[in-house]
């Protein structure tokens, strides 16, 4: 009896179903029967120059640069073009005196940043105190002439000065061979500032779009670790320590070297290191008092070197600075080695550099552009990075680009245009000419915690947090990337994270997505079944959606899912006892573009579909996709007119009037 009555009620739940699916089909049928299907318009013939001249446009040109030029006389063309190439002389001619105090504010106030960072940066680049003062004098002059940025504060980076004090110890002690160091670090610069202007001249900017959001977060958190722990040697008293940049071979040299830790010089360290870190705190917190975290570098080295001279504390174990040579940037290109053994590392190394410090000053300066609402050129920032650092490698500096700590206390600090860099390059300047011997008995010790501070802010935790809600893969690649540097080394660890950023992405090309799609009941709407549980297909239909272009690196994928939807669907036809599928329906308004082997899947699919009596209908195909499609369909098999739909809805609907045999049956 309860077999029978479960049977019953199966029976009737069956029938219910299939009643549902045929009211599904009459509503659609009638619902449409009066629609007037739009006619879908063939593309107007191009040549294949124009063709070209638009998509090399859009690919080089996106923002079209040359439109300002467009029905000008000439005189108004020559001042435009110089303005483009010059852009300090859009806004010198409204330069106003109120702009001036509040440059000059925060001209200072970055100056008393960049001279205290200068001289660390220097060191964690293994190169003299004084390269890195050079680094702030001549490169924010051309900047300020050259880029785009009101807000870019320029000068050397932790960052970049630590790969490219890393990659060239490899191979070159700064210890035992001082002056091959020194030519190999300007030479990098040189190779550094030549590949960031040609990606500007070449309109190649999207090259450095490869360091992805979570890759430079992981790197930055990986390379601020290494930073600090590095800092143990001066913040210890350590004599020797270890070359490599890994952590764990840093941490063994701190702990083989016991015996040369300096208690003075740990007492000193710890101080200054808490005073520091406070005032971060304190402008973090407040930042309106964003002068207290500016100036106390400064302080701490003025503090210190008095300590230390007053005290003479160089003599009982705290290491110091040393006599700095007084001057401005001596020249520097007859230094710069283009041939040798050692062209290889400084071309690698001025290609891995100047990617991440043009990746940085870029990031920077669209940041604070956004916020103040103004538009930054990225063409022109790496144009001006570029011969910025060129012009660099030839008066005696290294790698430089737009800090974030500088720039974020010249922004806070009231700057308005690039006049604010050059007034620290200006105190730079002078501090060379006239204050240089009251660096010599600064200690060591200061510039390690000053660089600790510093390079404790790129560690971005909320930032990671985010990655891990929104994108667990992006994720993986961020502590790939993070690990890859701390483990390893930093070229390491930033290859180990490109690699999975671009696998990431081959990924998404080679596994398009592809979505069966349903009628929501009541709308001409059709969306994807497993997204909206209202959608419901219509028998005898299968519509598929393509959400990527169909090209040689996923034809084939695209081929076998396309095989599997229409042999599940056959068998859900076949379970249900509804008629037989006969229209398969291709929504591809996502299908940006097809090359041959995108062109050979379609006609394939022609073919085995019409081995089933499945019939082939595109929906929207963009121009560029159905233009190729036309020419390889010379005896009209697959792109006949009474197959080509604007929309889903349109298509169910006018093959549905035809009386298509599944709709007869049900």
């Amino acid at each position: 009896m309860v077999r029978t009555d479960r049977k019953q009620e199966y029976t009737r739940l069956h029938y219910q179903q299939r009643a549902k699916k045929r009211n599904i089909t009459r509503r659609v049928t009638h619902t449409y029967s009066l629609m007037e299907v739009q006619k879908v318009v063939a593309p107007p013939h191009r040549s294949t120059a124009a063709k070209l001249k638009t998509r090399l446009k859009e690919t080089f040109f996106p923002d079209d640069p040359l439109r300002q030029f467009r029905g000008q006389p000439n005189r108004t063309k020559l001042i435009r073009a110089a303005q483009y190439i010059f852009p300090i002389l859009q806004w010198c001619p409204e330069y106003s005196f109120r702009l001036l105090k509040s440059d000059v504010v925060s001209g200072l106030t970055i100056a008393s940043l960049a001279i205290p960072q200068g001289i660390s940066y220097a060191k964690l680049a293994n190169l003299p105190p004084i390269v890195g003062l050079y680094s702030s004098f001549v490169p924010p002059l051309v900047y300020a002439v050259l880029g785009s940025s009101r807000d870019l504060a320029v000068g050397p980076v932790s960052i970049a000065s630590l790969i490219l004090g890393s990659m060239l110890r490899q191979q070159v002690s700064p210890i035992d061979n001082p002056l091959l160091f020194l030519q190999l670090a300007f030479t990098s610069t040189f190779f550094a500032g030549l590949f960031q202007a040609s990606l500007g001249i070449l309109r190649l900017g999207f090259i450095i779009d490869f360091l992805s959001k979570a890759t430079l977060i992981g790197f930055m958190a990986g390379a601020a670790i290494i930073v600090s722990l590095q800092q143990l040697k001066a913040l210890l008293g350590i004599t020797h320590f270890t070359k490599q940049m890994s952590v764990i071979p840093v941490l063994s040299s701190v702990f083989q070297h016991t015996n040369e830790w300096s208690w003075q010089t740990i007492v000193m360290g710890v101080c200054f290191l808490l005073f520091l870190l406070a005032t971060r705190h304190i402008s973090m917190k407040k930042p309106k008092l964003f002068w207290v975290s500016a100036g106390a570098p400064l302080l701490s080295v003025i503090v210190s070197t008095l300590v230390v001279f007053v005290s003479r504390a160089d003599r009982h174990g705290i290491s110091v600075i040393g006599k700095l040579q007084e001057g401005l940037n001596p020249p520097s290109w007859n230094m710069l080695q283009f041939h040798g053994s050692h062209l290889g590392l400084v071309a690698k190394t001025g290609l891995i550099t100047g990617i991440v410090s043009l990746t940085e000053g870029i990031a920077v300066g669209r940041t604070f552009a956004a916020v103040k609402n103004y538009h930054v050129d990225g063409n022109k920032e790496m144009i001006a990075i570029g011969l910025m650092n060129v012009v660099g490698s030839a008066t005696s500096c290294y790698v430089t680009t737009g800090a974030f700590s500088r720039s974020a206390v010249n922004n806070n600090a009231g700057c308005k245009t690039a006049v604010s860099n050059i007034v620290m390059s200006v105190t730079v300047m002078v501090t060379l000419l006239f204050l240089m011997p009251l660096f010599e008995y600064t200690p060591n010790v200061v510039l390690g915690a000053i660089i600790v501070t510093a390079v404790i802010g790129l560690i971005d935790l909320p930032a990671a947090r985010h990655i891990w809600r929104i994108d667990k893969f992006d994720f993986l690649v961020m502590l790939c990337a993070f690990f890859g540097v701390v483990f390893l080394s930093v070229q390491n660890g930033l290859a180990i994270a490109v690699g999975l950023s671009l696998f990431k992405l081959l990924m998404q090309v080679t596994r398009p997505k592809t979505v069966i799609m349903g009628n929501i009941p009541g709308t001409d709407v059709y969306r994807n079944l497993h997204h909206y549980k209202e959608a419901q297909r219509i028998p005898g239909f299968l519509v598929l959606s393509i959400e990527s272009p169909v090209n040689f690196a996923n034809s084939n994928y695209l081929t076998e899912r396309t095989s599997r939807w229409i042999e599940e669907c056959e068998e859900e036809e076949a379970q249900e006892k509804h008629s037989s599928l006969r229209f398969l329906i291709l929504e591809m308004s996502a299908v940006s573009g097809v090359d041959t082997n995108g062109v050979s899947f379609f006609k394939e699919l022609k073919k085995s579909t019409a081995k089933k009596n499945i019939e082939l209908v595109f929906v929207n195909p963009l121009s560029e996709v159905m233009e190729k499609l036309q020419r390889a369909d010379e005896e009209e098999e697959f792109m006949r007119p009474e197959f080509l739909f604007l929309t889903v809805s349109e298509a169910v609907a006018s093959l549905s009037l035809k009386g298509g045999p599944s709709l007869n049956n049900v």
